[in-house]
């Protein structure tokens, strides 16, 4: 869990901290990526791969079946997963005795806002890190390695949305490598990936000496800029062309890796990056529910065109809501 840790979201260009933040997440991904006689879409978790893993986006003839200078980059909460991985991972720690219940109770209240609000908070945000960073200090990173598997199969796997599930399959059907990209600790992202039989993950990295967490960062979170930063990083460590690239995500404040890609998309988007990507003609797709996709302003058929399987059940809710 090499870092647990948020950036408070400002409207800024890249500072030499999330350029650091960017280089790190890059080579941290590099070193974790799956090896190669494990080929992407051979995830432990099969379930989730289920009917969704066949279909294919409408926008033929993308992704290009071959184009090896050609990847996809998927931001992970709200996007990939309800709701945030840090909050999850937190509520594995509780269950496992790493801190009381008052912070318990801050963290369900950090998750139910970023459920109900579906954005990210600043001070929420700023208050997680802060937690997150003095609940791992002194730990060794092997142990919050093996909790984190453990986590993932009691909090997460049931949180995966099918439809975006169903968007990097795509791509790892066509031969392209898929990315998450996250401000969520490195170590829990890569968990991720590879149960969802992805090529590997960019996330925030913690410091630590001998193995062990000092409760520093390196640079700063990977969020809003240098997530930016850590794409451009890999795609250059990698030979990848961004042009044929494409990126994914919720937010407004990916705006910036969003706007380094040929094929940026906007996934159950909140209403500023809604109101940036219709303005730019950037493709949207909603996932969540009929009710919520109206209530934000998208039609349900908008965001379900691509990904019949994974969202038929979301399509027949809003009509019958309707």
């Amino acid at each position: 869990m090499a870092a647990l840790g948020w950036l408070t979201p400002r409207r800024r260009p890249a500072t030499a901290r999330s350029v650091l933040a960017g280089e790190a997440a890059a080579e941290a991904a590099r070193k974790s990526t799956l090896p190669d006689d494990q080929s992407p879409g051979t995830a432990q978790d099969t379930a989730a791969q289920d009917t969704t893993t066949q279909t294919k986006t409408e926008e033929a003839p993308f992704p290009v079946v071959g184009d090896d200078r050609a990847a996809a980059f998927f931001d992970l909460d709200n996007t990939v997963m309800q709701g945030a991985a840090i909050f999850h991972f937190g509520r594995g720690l509780y269950k496992r005795k790493f801190f009381q219940r008052r912070e318990l109770t801050r963290f369900a209240w950090q998750q139910a806002w970023f459920r109900l609000a579906g954005v990210e908070d600043p001070e929420h945000m700023q208050d997680a890190r802060d937690s997150a960073l003095s609940i791992v200090k002194g730990h060794r990173v092997s142990e919050l390695m093996s909790i984190g598997e453990e986590i993932y199969d009691e909090y997460m796997a049931d949180r995966i949305w099918p439809g975006t599930r169903a968007l990097a399959q795509a791509h790892l059907d066509a031969g392209q490598r898929v990315w998450l990209v996250t401000a969520a600790p490195v170590e829990t992202a890569t968990i991720i990936a590879r149960r969802l039989g992805l090529t590997g993950a960019l996330g925030t990295v913690a410091e630590s000496v001998g193995g062990v967490y000092t409760g520093r960062l390196v640079g700063e979170p990977l969020h809003g800029p240098a997530k930016a930063e850590a794409v451009r990083a890999l795609a250059a460590a990698e030979g990848l062309d961004l042009d044929r690239c494409a990126a994914y995500s919720d937010s407004h404040n990916d705006i910036p890796m969003l706007s380094l890609v040929g094929h940026p998309y906007a996934i159950n988007p909140d209403a500023k990056l809604r109101k940036h990507a219709r303005a730019l003609d950037w493709r949207l797709r909603d996932y969540r529910t009929g009710r919520k996709a109206a209530r934000v302003g998208i039609p349900a058929a908008a965001g379900v065109g691509a990904i019949a399987g994974g969202t038929a059940a979301a399509v027949a809710l809003h009509r019958r809501r309707r």
